[in-house]
């Protein structure tokens, strides 16, 4: 009976939506990737994106600047298909939050730093990495959770 209660307060809203959410997502990548050998990760796309502004080296390489249309349309997608399941299947209004904005862009930065440094964002990595079995993934994904941990213990602990 602890662990329905448990699970009730880790998923109020229940935890089906996620399963059926994570399933959708990693159907989408395995047919991204077996249709077309392309890997979807999203910190590409941001960098993608910025070579069609920025002139410095690093955002005109080949690879950046001959993926960035396909890479946008993959966004395009994913926000997309968030409409189309939030429409379909109905929902709350949209989520607001307390945080002030300024810890909202340090936090940004800061992960997006992290995604520029272990050569890939948390979602790149656990689910395009870990995928396809790579060990530089499965090492960054364990890191990524440990100090995920870490931080939300420390987080805590100040608040209190």
């Amino acid at each position: 009976m602890t662990d329905m209660i448990a699970v009730q307060n880790l998923f109020p809203l229940g935890w089906e939506h996620y399963l059926l959410g994570g399933l959708c997502i990693g159907l989408g990548v395995s047919l991204l990737f077996v249709m077309t050998g392309l890997v979807g990760g999203m910190s590409t796309v941001f960098s993608s994106t910025w070579s069609f502004v920025v002139r410095r080296p690093f955002f005109q390489q080949i690879g950046l600047k001959g993926s960035r249309i396909w890479r946008l349309e993959y966004a395009l997608g994913l926000i997309l298909g968030a409409l189309l399941w939030w429409l379909m299947l109905g929902g709350p209004g949209p989520e607001t939050t307390a945080v002030p904005a300024w810890q909202l862009l340090v936090g940004g930065f800061i992960a997006g730093f992290g995604a520029r440094l272990g050569h890939g964002c948390t979602s790149g990595h656990g689910i395009c990495g870990l995928g396809s079995l790579q060990w530089p993934s499965a090492v960054a994904v364990v890191t990524f959770m440990i100090t995920a941990m870490i931080t939300a213990n420390l987080v805590l602990r100040l608040q209190s």
